[in-house]
């Protein structure tokens, strides 16, 4: 991958590697867990050296709203795998920290882009990934939750980070589907992150379910009856995702080409998968593990089509490149 075919959305793959590690552990897959969650971490890694080595990160437009809020990825990505390597301290407070200044940074950077920008000039560039900057707030609030453990206080990091989070997905939703109204867009309009809209809302549902176990009584309930709803929500997107995309992709078949836009699909599959398991504890139904289960397999057969996918073109570029 060459420098300007870096997109600042890079990290999305170790999103959805790292929460298919955690929901494999938790339906007790210990060996596809331990091996996702190796994939992942070391996925990070080269996918850090990589952008520093290259120098991708100069070739992205910071002033572009569209380029920040693709880079809450990394926010994200730091956020899941500090959850999936919760019981390594030291490397979950390095992830922790890492999270929360990048989260910090890309706050002030995108609040300044949107700022500058009219509410119309918004709204023709809203789509499915610019929900980022809420997945980012509400993974950032999981890794306060953890921390909350250890010392109290970043109770009150979390609920806050989560009410943004949560006010940053109402505010890109109506974005999106204000665009989507305005342009008449048809049915050939979705694309795949357009997902992240469910998984926007998941993770949100995983959020409050961390920080209700932690919250004084008082507030406890208020944030079980929001995680109820964002877990409803969540599910309702889905019957109208599903029709959108299996329409699109009749239309044109062409879209099923390797794309990392298609990570975006595997990592809403993979947090409906673990925000279901955990929706099926916080209100006592044992069926809804099934649901989770079911989530799951199909998260992790998205996830290695997209991979085998990825692998074939790398492959092919390489070998397109040896002949010239």
């Amino acid at each position: 991958m060459r420098p300007a075919e870096t997109p600042p959305d890079v990290f999305a793959a170790v999103m959805a590697t790292g929460i298919l590690s955690i929901a494999a552990g938790k339906h007790h897959y210990p060996q596809i867990s331990a091996t996702l969650g190796v994939l992942a971490s070391l996925g990070l890694l080269v996918l850090v050296v990589l952008v520093l080595a290259t120098g991708a990160f100069k070739r992205w437009d910071l002033n572009d709203p569209d380029v920040t809020l693709r880079l809450f990825t990394f926010v994200a990505a730091c956020a899941v795998l500090d959850s999936r390597l919760a019981s390594q301290r030291v490397i979950a407070l390095v992830l922790g920290a890492v999270a929360l200044l990048a989260w910090l940074a890309l706050i002030v950077l995108t609040a300044g882009d949107m700022s500058r920008r009219s509410w119309a000039a918004l709204r023709d560039g809203a789509h499915g990934a610019w929900e980022l900057a809420s997945v980012g707030a509400s993974g950032l609030a999981i890794v306060a939750t953890a921390a909350a453990r250890h010392s109290n206080w970043w109770l009150w990091v979390a609920v806050p980070v989560w009410v943004v989070a949560l006010c940053t997905y109402g505010l890109m939703t109506w974005l999106i589907l204000w665009r989507t109204v305005s342009e008449r867009q048809d049915l050939d309009g979705f694309e795949p992150d357009t997902w992240i809209l469910m998984g926007g809302l998941a993770i949100a549902t995983l959020a409050g379910d961390h920080i209700h176990g932690l919250v004084p009584g008082w507030l406890a309930a208020t944030v079980r009856v929001v995680t109820v709803v964002t877990w409803v929500l969540a599910t309702l997107w889905i019957p109208p995702l599903i029709y959108f995309g299996l329409h699109r992709i009749s239309q044109r078949p062409d879209m099923l080409h390797f794309a990392g836009v298609w990570w975006a699909l595997v990592f809403p599959l993979g947090m409906y998968s673990a925000a279901t398991y955990a929706m099926s504890v916080e209100i006592g139904q044992r069926s809804l593990v099934t649901v989770s289960l079911v989530f799951f397999w199909d998260a992790l057969a998205a996830w290695l089509i997209v991979v085998v996918a990825g692998v074939l073109r790398a492959v092919a570029q390489l070998v397109m490149a040896d002949r010239d």
